[in-house]
């Protein structure tokens, strides 16, 4: 699958300054956000978005993420086929433990084998972690 490399595509984010103001801080010097990029099988975006829409999100919240902002991108070749996002995470430990904790709720083991009844979803997910820069709006 051809891929974007994550310098162009953080680059081509729209500014996350103008979150701040509508979103709690988390302490500066030890949050962590992660960028995830889910690529998804050929025709099943629209399933992963009515997914997160409805159920991961909130799931995300219940163990700790707070959920920053979703895109999908509007060209090619990610186009119709993949999802970004951004979650916050208190620190890289909490990240861990929210991350586990969230793949082994029996909610989320629901939500995912009935939205996976017609055949898996997402077919490769990439995350990376961040910690803002000095110069950066608090988001």
């Amino acid at each position: 699958m051809p891929g974007m490399d994550r310098r162009t595509l953080l680059h081509s984010l729209p500014a996350l300054a103008a979150l701040g103001s509508s979103l709690p801080a988390f302490a500066a010097d030890s949050a962590v956000y992660e960028l995830r990029i889910y690529h998804t099988y050929e025709g099943k975006l629209d399933d992963l978005v009515a997914r997160f829409r409805d159920h991961t999100t909130k799931l995300f919240e219940k163990h700790g993420m707070r959920n920053v902002a979703y895109w999908t991108p509007t060209d090619d070749p990610l186009k119709g086929k993949t999802l970004i996002y951004i979650l916050a995470h208190v620190t890289r430990e909490s990240a861990t433990a929210s991350w586990k904790a969230f793949v082994e709720d029996p909610n989320w083991i629901t939500v995912r084998d009935k939205s996976e009844a017609k055949g898996k979803i997402v077919e490769k997910i990439d995350s990376t972690f961040m910690t803002l820069t000095d110069f950066s709006a608090q988001i």
